[in-house]
Parts: structure tokens; sequence; C-alpha cells
């Protein structure tokens, strides 16, 4: 092919020809805009080459665009899929403190709150000093983008816990402190361990697990021969799988390794082998010395993540628990004998320093603005009396300069359990669960009371955070509304749906591949 250049009306024509789709000029310019293709030419005089267009379009992303557009509809705003972004970038600094089932990427909140427009985005809703509410706060990405925005943001959830997370990630630290308690807690731990006779036991474990591995999960043979469909791998895995284990329990029995606890009533009880609920409480006590509450809470978390990596389970089962597993078993993953945890203390050390360097990145974006997290029933709490216990000047400014809008992501309806999500800390730190006040809950299921229940809750949330919010208020909740609630949760909420865009949700977990799309609604009041 001859290459041409062509204005991006033209190439919007080509493009739509060639894919026999339509595609709009702004779908162009978004190409343009996030460097898929290269601008030839100043602004007026904009060309692209069609050799260019045409090596897109081949591409993987390009193809996966056309697939998603296929399953999901022409209205897909690609431009806010942000798949020209890393996973580093999309979990960057404080934003990976935690796992958290069911959060939205920053970029996403950042796309809505910051000040640029595009051939999407027509408008900017939010300036510096503005204050921004998150009334279903989750894991509290929407404060932590405020913050690096220079804005000030509130956040609302009934978990305690998801509180914990959000505030722990805003929160300023002394690091010296940080870093001397986190090395003190180590220390302890790996003398604690010392006493303890896993540590001769799993070095005996991971010997013969590395010399019977090598024998039948030879690299890269075996997984070649995998590949090739030579070896039928549930088979295989299975016998060998068999054949260690007289090994494991030979080992497990010559040194006195307990596999679970005596008890089974708790998370805690269930999910973890004696050897690393002892290592637990051992650690925990010792963050109980820490003078420093803001220390205290972000070493807290830490243990949290590490227990969450410590769970009894396989490695292909890390995100949705199956039954406890305390034996060798074949791993789909790795592909070989894989090993249960047996101690904490190489991912408390891990973690303890993927934490220090995560707080150090975000201290160099983070902006003088106020941002805390509020535990409490979003349709009854009552936003400024809370801040006045907590932070007197900021609910001070709440006051006075009222809330300019929201940008939250309610629970979907049926989809998760959000306090059983973190089941072990609420067992570790004692706090009081309030499941009865999640809003559309996995156990309450999608049926049509479940549904209503869920449009009553968000609008009720709704209703009670207008109270607080500016006149010309700007509300975007991202939601994939497939039982199509949120026009009903609009006019329940005396609220106007005046553009709504729809985005592809990309690489949702490592096993779900599926085109799937969820919806921005951009609320206003309906007076306005």
């Amino acid at each position: 092919m001859i290459d041409s250049l062509m204005t991006i009306k033209e190439a919007s024509q080509w493009a739509s020809e060639y894919i026999g789709k339509n595609v709009t000029p702004s779908n162009i310019s978004y190409l343009i805009q996030y460097g898929r293709i290269k601008k030839i030419g100043e602004n007026g005089t904009t060309q692209i080459s069609q050799a260019d267009l045409l090596s897109y379009y081949q591409s993987y992303h390009g193809s996966r665009e056309i697939n998603f557009k296929e399953r999901l509809g022409d209205d897909l705003n690609w431009a806010l899929s942000f798949d020209q972004y890393k996973e580093a970038e999309t979990t960057k600094h404080v934003h990976r403190l935690h796992p958290y089932k069911g959060k939205f990427i920053p970029q996403l909140v950042e796309y809505f709150l910051d000040s640029h427009t595009d051939n999407f985005k027509k408008e900017t809703y939010f300036q510096i000093d503005d204050i921004v509410l998150d009334p279903f706060s989750g894991s509290g990405t929407t404060m932590v983008q405020a913050c690096e925005l220079g804005m000030h943001a509130i956040g609302i959830d009934v978990s305690a816990f998801n509180s914990l997370i959000g505030n722990c990630k805003v929160s300023r630290y002394d690091i010296v402190d940080l870093n001397n308690e986190l090395s003190r807690i180590t220390k302890a731990l790996n003398d604690f361990i010392k006493h303890s006779n896993t540590v001769d036991f799993e070095e005996k474990l991971l010997q013969a697990l590395y010399i019977f591995n090598e024998q039948y999960f030879p690299v890269p043979e075996y997984k070649y021969k995998l590949h090739k469909k030579l070896i039928n791998e549930s088979e295989y895995g299975k016998e060998k799988e068999e054949l260690f284990l007289p090994i494991y329990n030979r080992l497990v029995e010559e040194y006195c390794i307990k596999l679970r606890q005596n008890e089974n009533k708790t998370f805690l009880d269930k999910w973890f082998s004696q050897h690393i609920r002892d290592e637990i409480d051992f650690a925990f006590e010792e963050i109980k010395k820490i003078q420093n509450t803001r220390t205290k809470k972000i070493a807290s978390l830490i243990l949290s993540r590490t227990i969450r990596s410590c769970r009894a389970t396989t490695h292909a089962d890390l995100a949705t628990l199956l039954e406890p597993v305390t034996t060798t078993y074949y791993c789909s993953k790795h592909g070989k004998i894989c090993k249960p945890l047996f101690s904490i203390l190489k991912w408390w050390k891990r973690y303890s320093k993927d934490t220090v360097a995560r707080l150090l990145q975000f201290d160099k974006l983070r902006t003088d603005t106020y941002q805390l997290c509020l535990t409490g029933d979003g349709r009854t709490i009552d936003i400024l009396k809370q801040m006045s216990v907590r932070n007197q000047a900021f609910a001070h400014l709440i006051k006075t300069k009222k809330i300019k809008g929201i940008f939250s992501s309610p629970p979907y309806v049926g989809l998760i359990d959000y306090h059983e999500q973190h089941a072990y800390a609420y067992d570790l730190f004692r706090f009081e669960r309030k499941d009865e006040l999640e809003i559309g809950p996995l156990y309450k299921g999608q049926k049509i009371e479940a549904q209503q229940n869920y449009i009553q809750g968000i609008s009720d949330v709704l209703n009670n955070c207008k109270k607080y919010l500016a006149d010309d208020y700007d509300v975007f909740l991202v939601a994939n509304d497939k039982f199509n609630m949120y026009p009903t949760i609009a006019d329940k909420s005396g609220m106007q749906i005046v553009n709504q865009f729809k985005r592809p949700v990309l690489n949702r977990t490592e096993k779900d591949k599926t085109a799937y799309s969820e919806s921005i609604f951009h609320l206003k009041d309906l007076k306005a």
C-alpha cells in the first residue's frame, strides 16, 4: 500500500469502511491524543498517516477495541479504557497499600476531576480547592486523587476497615518513626520464629520439593509439553501430587507441625495454620506497643495485607477462597508442586518495605489539602457534626464553601459482601461489623426485591448528601447498570441524568477476559 496522509475526518471515513463500524472524528482524535497514531502538522492542519492507522487497527489494542464494540455496542467510549497505562501505573503509589475488590482505577477519577477537556469531556467540573465527596469511599481512591489534584475530599463508608484503608492512604507519617518501628517488629518476629521448628521444617520441605519438581516438572520441557497437549495436566498433576504427599506427611510428623488450629469458629481460626496464627498474634501484640497513632495504624494495615497473602489456600485461589489447604498440591499457576505457607515473615518484610516506598512516592505528589474518611451510613450520617469531631477546620470549610460534587462508585447490586472480603481484619482488629447496613450485598442477591432495596438505599444516600452540596453540584456515579436502576435512582433523588459515559473495563481478573463495560452517570439537580 502506498502511504498517504489524511485529515481527521478522512481518517474516520476510511477507518469506518475498513472495520465496518462507525469511527467518529472524536475516535481518531483520541488515538492521536493518547499516542496510538502519530500526529503530522499543527492544529488546524492535523493529518495522519494511512499506514499508521492501518497498523493500529491490525494491532492487539486495535483488534481488542473492535471486539469490545462488537459485543458491547458502538457507544462504547474507548477513551475511558485507559489501556495505555501499565498495571504499575493503575496501582501507583498508595493505591496499592492494600487489596480491595471492586475499586476503580485512579485514572478514571482523575479524568473527571482534573481541569483538562477533550473531545469527550467537553467541560471542567471541578477546580483546585473544591471539595469532593465520595459517599461510598471503599479503598479511598477518590480521596487520594483529589489530594494529588489540589482538592479537598470527604469519604464516607459504613465499613470501619474500609475507612482505615482510605485514611491510611491519605495520612502523613513520620517516616523515621515508621521505619524504626517496622525494624523493631521485624527483629522481634525473627527472634520469635527462631524458637519455632517451622524454620527447619520449611528448609527440608523446600529441598525435597526442589528435587521432586526438577524430576517431574522440569523447566521448560514440562510447560512445552503442556502447550503441545502432550500431557493431560489434570491427571498428571494429581498423580504427582499424590506421589509427593507421603514425603510431606513424613516431614510434618518429624517436625511436629500443627496444620490446623483447635477451633474453627472464626476466619482466623479456619484459614491459617497454627504456626502462622501464632506469628500473627505475636506481630499484632508488637504493633500495640507503638506510641505514635498514625504509625500504629499503617503498621496494622501492613499486617492485614500480610496475613491476607498467608491464608491457607492455593496460589490460584487467592481471590476466591474455596477450602483451606494444609498439604502440598499441584499448582496450575506455577506448573509444579507447591506448598502452603508456614510463616508470615517473608511477606511482612516485603510489604513493610513496599509500603514505605509508596508513602514516599505519594509525599512528592500530595498537596496541602484536607482528606478524611468518616465511618458511617451515608443515608443518615451528619457530615458536619462528624467532621467537627474529627477536624474542625475542615468542618468550617465544608460549611462555608459547600461541597462541589460527588465522584463515587456505589456498590453493585448482589456482587460483593464488602465486610466479608476483609473478614480476617475484622477478626484481628475486633472492628464492629455492619453487614446489615451494606447496600446491595452479595447475600441479598439480585432479584426484584434486592433491586428495589438497592434503589432506595442509593437514593437515600444521595438525598442525605445533597444537603451539603453547592447549588450547581455535579454528581458522577460509576456503575454497571444492567438492571436499568439509575434513571429511577436519579428521579427519587431529585436529580436528572444529563450525560452518560460508557467505558470498557479491561483486565478485571486473570481468569475473566470477557467483554465488560460500566457507565459513568453524570447527574445534576432536577431544577438545573
